[in-house]
């Protein structure tokens, strides 16, 4: 059953709303303030979020932005209620990417199917973007529509050997990645050629369309780090396809505002954590970005220089802390491999 989170500040409000959605088969779960509403989020994870825009602590528009700066929340639709007929207020609501509004008082068929709508959308999104056979699908639908024509799946997918490189900064982008399976860094290089590692794409993530929105050269190189199978959706395709459906124009935005929010989490830990907690953090952000599903422990199959290049240290200074791991029982290597013992320490490491 889908769960929905209902912030709202006024009790008779917040168990009427409770009580519609509860009577229509979604669990309901409520917070009297936007700050536990933020806590509730976070500890939840709802499928989709009612939230009063006027409230104590913490108003809707403060749940919003605080929200959108996790990357466990900021995809989840989020529906404003307000009590005022004025336009700014829902207005400003959708500029900083609500997904609808609701004008209090309102009744029962208007709030579920604002609901049913919101859940049906994100429901598509998942679907269209859920690895190779979605977009097999999503391919195919574009050309019934015929909004875009393009070239046969089996065609555009191409498999690249290790140390391959995609394309170099500086170069003009042609076509959008999208990787079936396998591993690629993307990187930039300072003037002393120090490599640091921006980013590490997996299965089922799209990359190389940024420039391409940006009608900009690459800013980086990307470079396979495995055996990688990848689809290529030539540039003009994919710009049709933005522009022309506005389903596929919001999940890019909502696949450009995760990656913000893990490039401002990086950030953060560059500069201010410390040498355990930047490799801790590096360790699980590497983690959760390609874990192996099949294997019953975690494994880690990266080499030294390419994990560190990703933290943002040096390689000798990652190795002596990941030996520090290996002591304190957070982590086991075996053959090069690192193998997660405690994630729940390495994702709260106090120092």
């Amino acid at each position: 059953m889908k769960k929905i989170l209902v912030i709202e500040d006024n009790t008779e409000v917040r168990e009427n709303t409770a009580e519609i959605i509860e009577l229509s088969n979604y669990i309901a779960i409520t917070a009297e303030n936007g700050k536990t509403g933020v806590e509730l989020a976070l500890r939840e994870l709802p499928d989709l979020i009612i939230c009063d825009i006027m409230m104590p602590v913490l108003d809707g528009y403060g749940v919003y932005h605080s929200l959108s700066k996790h990357k466990e929340t900021a995809a989840i639709p989020f529906i404003f209620l307000t009590a005022k007929s004025e336009k700014g207020d829902f207005r400003r609501g959708m500029e900083m990417g609500a997904d609808d509004y609701i004008t209090k008082p309102y009744d029962g068929i208007e709030l579920l199917n604002a609901i049913e709508v919101r859940l049906k959308k994100i429901d598509l999104l998942k679907q269209q973007y859920a690895g190779i056979d979605g977009i097999r699908d999503f391919i195919a639908t574009a050309q019934k529509t015929g909004k875009v024509e393009l070239t046969s799946v089996e065609r555009d997918t191409y498999t690249y050997n290790k140390k391959h490189i995609l394309y170099k900064e500086g170069q003009r982008p042609r076509v959008v990645y999208h990787v079936i399976k396998g591993k690629v860094k993307a990187s930039k290089a300072n003037d002393e050629g120090k490599e640091f590692i921006t980013s590490i794409y997996s299965t089922g993530d799209f990359f190389g369309y940024t420039a391409i929105l940006e009608d900009v050269n690459y800013k980086e190189e990307a470079v396979v780090l495995e055996e990688t199978e990848l689809m290529l959706i030539p540039r003009e395709d994919f710009m049709q396809l933005v522009s022309n459906d506005m389903q596929i124009a919001q999940s890019f935005i909502k696949i450009i505002t995760k990656n913000v929010v893990e490039k401002e989490e990086n950030l953060l830990n560059l500069a201010y954590g410390s040498l355990r907690k930047k490799v801790a953090y590096g360790l699980i952000q590497l983690y959760d970005k390609y874990k192996i599903q099949e294997e019953l422990t975690p494994v880690l199959n990266l080499s030294r220089e390419n994990m560190a290049q990703s933290i943002g240290i040096a390689t000798e200074s990652l190795i002596r802390t990941l030996g520090d791991f290996k002591d304190e029982k957070l982590i086991e290597i075996q053959t090069g491999k690192v193998i997660i013992l405690d994630e729940n320490k390495l994702r709260h490491l106090p120092y």
